[in-house]
């Protein structure tokens, strides 16, 4: 073994190998012989291919029967997803407990001092997406868990609110509720821990989201583009992910209160997401299928909409984004009152978030919530932050077929944000009543009585693991050319 604590060489099928880490990676190095003797060594060792990983993918280090063994995840190409592989090798007797000492300085530096090993409460959903939660779970997710040593308390759902049922009898004492599924189970949870009888303290176990269901905007939102869709990905962020407050919603009708965290939609949007229930196996395409059609019928939304706006300058939230995204933290609700206009309706520059304000041109839907994704295909809310105590709100007037079908070139990159007939706002409150004697009303994914109901926002009342301390996908602003000029995560 070397006499470096950052270095341990072990030999792995017969073949040396040096062992390694710095603050940024970890490093396998193996060593071949090249036949030539030397008077103090069995060879002379000549450095083959290194492997090196960053070290917030590797999982688990430890020393057993006198062998090294390191889990950590890699990707076999620069477009594939994680993989949970592992390097082993023994070392001499006299090296075992320097070796030991190297595998707690590993995970010391791979933890950043926290403890890999947690108590974590697992809801997997069998029947989400393509029906594939179980057998992602117990084959790609579960090792990677286990290998921290973490203690699983698994149950699989059989029901429609099987999860709120679960979790309003839960205990406190979990570090985090791993959700195995799409967003509507997410959905279940945070009703569940509503009714819970310490609200307060439940609010404050975090969530994470295992993309496995047809949806699935929450992870994306949370781990990005490249690993929102890799379970692997969100294994990780279950063990490395730190806490990230978000606003969440009361949606209410009545005497009916529910817990939103993604979003409100009536009209269009909210057909397209019932009516392809159905096509749930083909995932996101179902919804480019669903919004076709509902283009060609190109349904008009009668409703009455009214908001508390306090923004509604497109390039002011962009900035507000990406100084957001620069660590600086922006107020939106405290806009200078110069910005802020006393009018009643929000076709003039600004509104005062104080006053109802009315929205009274014809619409074909209405799309309300956080989070830039609601589905890998629609980044529907590129601006949002996730803690800014306001709700973002999406009108689409009415307009022709030609540039409706036109929106969906960039819709993935929240290019509809830029399109005329595309308002919207930021507001702390709205209220809308349906005008027509039916229709479709979806909140997160579910489909609600289509009654009049008011939304409010909850500040930073969610809470969720993630890699960093924003909504990771970037809003990539397009210049006069239509060069982007911002690289998403």
């Amino acid at each position: 073994m070397s006499t470096s604590m950052n270095q341990v060489l072990i030999d792995s099928r017969g073949i040396p190998t040096s062992l390694r880490f710095n603050d940024a990676s970890f490093f396998i190095e193996p060593t071949k012989l090249d036949g030539h003797k030397s008077s103090c060594c069995a060879g002379i060792y000549r450095r083959v291919k290194c492997t090196e990983v960053p070290l917030r993918n590797v999982v688990s280090a430890r020393i057993a029967s006198g062998a090294v063994e390191v889990q950590y995840l890699v990707r076999k190409g620069k477009e594939s997803r994680l993989n949970l592989v592992m390097t082993s090798g023994t070392v001499q007797n006299e090296d075992s407990t320097r070796a030991k000492k190297w595998c707690e300085a590993l995970l010391l530096v791979a933890y950043q001092g926290a403890n890999p090993s947690k108590n974590l409460k697992v809801l997997v959903n069998p029947h989400g997406g393509k029906g594939k939660g179980s057998a992602s779970y117990v084959s790609k997710v579960e090792p990677i868990l286990l290998a921290a040593g973490c203690t699983l308390d698994v149950t699989y759902t059989t029901h429609s609110g099987h999860a709120i049922e679960i979790v309003r009898e839960m205990k406190l004492g979990y570090d985090a509720l791993v959700i195995v599924s799409g967003d509507g189970l997410i959905h279940e949870v945070l009703n569940g821990i509503n009714q819970h009888e310490h609200r307060d303290q439940a609010f404050c176990i975090p969530i994470a989201p295992i993309p496995t269901g047809s949806g699935n905007g929450m992870s994306l939102n949370l781990l990005g583009l490249q690993d929102g869709l890799d379970v692997c990905a969100a294994a990780l962020n279950v063990l490395k992910g730190q806490p990230l407050k978000t606003d969440l919603f009361s949606f209410t009708q009545g005497d009916r209160r529910l817990i939103s965290f993604m979003s409100q939609t009536i009209g269009i949007t909210a057909d397209i997401d019932i009516e392809t229930e159905q096509l749930r196996w083909m995932g996101d395409t179902r919804f480019i299928i669903g919004y076709i059609r509902a283009v060609i019928a190109r349904k008009s939304c009668p409703i009455e909409l009214s908001m508390k706006v306090v923004d509604q300058d497109k390039s002011r939230m962009v900035d507000a984004l990406h100084a957001r995204r620069a660590g600086e933290s922006p107020s939106p609700s405290g806009l200078p009152s110069s910005l802020l206009s006393n009018d009643k309706k929000p076709d003039s520059a600004s509104s005062s978030h104080e006053e109802w304000t009315r929205f009274e041109r014809p619409i074909l839907w209405m799309y309300a919530g956080q989070g830039p994704f609601v589905s890998r295909a629609l980044m529907q809310f590129p601006v949002s932050l996730a803690d800014d105590g306001l709700i973002d709100i999406s009108i689409q007037e009415i307009t022709s077929r030609k540039t409706l079908l036109r929106g969906m070139d960039g819709a993935e990159e929240g290019q509809t944000y830029w399109i005329n007939t595309n308002r919207y706002f930021k507001a702390s409150a709205y209220r809308a009543r349906p005008l027509a004697s039916k229709g479709v009303l979806v909140v997160d994914g579910e489909q609600v009585p289509f009654e009049e109901f008011q939304v409010d926002v909850l500040n930073g009342l969610g809470t969720f693991l993630s890699p960093y301390p924003y909504y990771a996908p970037e809003f990539p602003v397009r210049d006069i050319q239509g060069k982007t000029q911002g690289t998403s995560v």
